[in-house]
């Protein structure tokens, strides 16, 4: 086959020229897809999305990886991504959210569920013994700010109205999916800027009520508060969770163990009912000051009158068992305020926020928290950073150290399986390497082909799924 230089022949040059204005013509991923056919690493490429999972948002590095035997310095294994397709390789961008990249937020959401089981049931480094702890699943709430309407019959319609004209009842029954469930009954009425303050102190209050857990504890038992200490632990792991009227409210998997942690038992007047009691009183206890400002009438801050908190129990008598509650907690890792119809990025400016497309309720709430942000004496809360997140500063899942394993050990141990499979070696081994970011994100043709990788992996994973409850269902007849 011979090749023509567009460059000295004026008939290839012209099918060049030609070839280009078709291209001009076509929709901008339209000319993306035939960039991507004419790759020829092509087939490279898409092993690494793969790999991802189909990662939406993955990040690329340059660099390389040497493995040598400590003994000999011989080099077993050397890689480089000098060869792959642009001189790069993607990974995962490993983001929580749902919205943002729904592979990734699947492995984190995998990894919660271990997390949390481990803790309840042992593995992953923590003793099975810890199913006999007595432990709890409990539901911490905020307060009223106001009345909103509710999935359930509305407030019953009264005959007065409030001080601004509006009625003080709905008398409706709300669909689930009604977008009225969670907006106020009165916007006037409402304590926008108490329940932004609330939403933001939030994690100081998950705090309090941990160190009350202690207090009530020693005060029941008869122990000194610093003593109580040596003698039992409270193991905890939360996950934060957004009502639709967009407050936050906790999910709580709470255990207590010996003062050696999961590997002792606890003290045998550390019962259940005794972790179920002090739930209760140390919850209601929490009564923290709200940070004081001329443009806010501050007050205490502290829990809702809705606790909810069942005991886990060893065995099949319990009303929600160890792998629900895990995967209840875990659930909630890939959601984000997204639930209470916010947005998932930073705010910038107050005419971005009159231009989002939210809710009349979302949108007063963003802009209390952008106004607040702006008073120096509450600079510390960081409101206007965390405008978008109607003013919650703190982390999805937190958990005591002691509690079980941590993410960074199960990816570890995910990669080690992983590395595991591509290597026999038996001596002792040292890895060298330097990596550099490279960029991120996918061109519009490649952001379809990783969507449509992730959508064929998660196809797989339910045929696979439904085959294995088939054969369950079979081995039992």
């Amino acid at each position: 086959m011979t090749h023509t230089n567009p460059h000295t022949d004026p008939t290839a040059r012209r099918a060049l020229l030609d070839r280009e204005a078709r291209l001009r013509q076509l929709p901008l991923t339209d000319r993306d897809l035939v960039r991507l056919g004419e790759m020829p690493e092509l087939h490279r490429w898409i092993d690494q999305l793969r790999a991802t999972g189909g990662c939406a948002e993955p990040i690329y590095l340059t660099g390389y990886s040497t493995t040598l035997d400590a003994a000999t310095g011989e080099v077993l294994r050397h890689y480089s991504t000098a060869t792959e397709p642009g001189g790069r390789l993607a990974v995962r961008c490993r983001n929580r959210r749902a919205t943002r990249c729904a592979p990734c937020s699947r492995e984190h959401s995998g990894d919660t569920f271990h997390l949390v089981r481990s803790g309840l049931i042992g593995g992953k480094g923590v003793p099975g013994t810890v199913r006999a702890h007595p432990r709890l699943f409990l539901t911490l709430t905020a307060p009223s700010f106001g009345p909103v309407h509710r999935g359930e019959k509305c407030h019953p319609i009264r005959r007065r109205r409030c001080e601004h004209g509006g009625w003080h009842g709905c008398g409706r029954t709300h669909p689930d999916t009604d977008p009225l469930i969670g907006q106020p009954l009165c916007a006037d009425c409402y304590d926008y800027p108490g329940h932004v303050m609330w939403n933001a102190m939030a994690p100081v209050l998950w705090k309090a009520f941990r160190d009350n857990l202690y207090h009530h504890v020693a005060a029941r038992a008869g122990f000194g508060r610093s003593e109580v200490r040596s003698l039992v632990r409270v193991s905890a792991a939360k996950v934060a969770e957004y009502q639709k009227r967009g407050a936050v409210h906790f999910h709580a998997v709470i255990r207590f163990d010996g003062p050696d942690g999961p590997t002792s038992a606890p003290p045998p007047w550390a019962t259940a009912n005794l972790l179920l009691e002090t739930v209760h009183s140390a919850a209601a206890a929490v009564a923290l000051p709200c940070p004081d400002s001329p443009a806010y009438s501050g007050g205490l801050l502290g829990f809702g009158t809705q606790l909810d908190a069942h005991p886990l129990i060893n065995g099949d008598g319990g009303r929600i068992t160890d792998d629900a509650v895990a995967a209840y907690v875990a659930k909630y890792t890939s959601k984000s305020v997204e639930a209470a119809g916010a947005v998932d990025r930073r705010i910038e400016s107050p005419a971005e926020i009159r231009a989002l497309h939210v809710t009349p309720h979302v949108r007063a709430l963003i802009a209390t928290a952008w106004r607040l942000g702006g008073l120096p004496e509450l600079h510390h809360l960081r409101l206007r950073a965390w405008a978008h997140m109607l003013g919650y500063r703190g982390h999805c899942l937190t958990k005591t150290r002691a509690y079980s394993t941590t993410y960074g050990q199960l990816r570890a141990a995910r990669a080690d399986h992983a590395r595991g499979l591509y290597t026999d070696w038996d001596s002792e081994t040292i890895t060298k390497g330097a990596w550099r970011f490279a960029g991120t994100g996918h061109t519009p043709a490649e952001a379809l082909i990783a969507a449509g990788i992730a959508e064929d992996l998660a196809i797989n994973r339910e045929i696979a799924r439904s085959h294995h409850g088939e054969l369950s269902s079979g081995e039992g007849e």
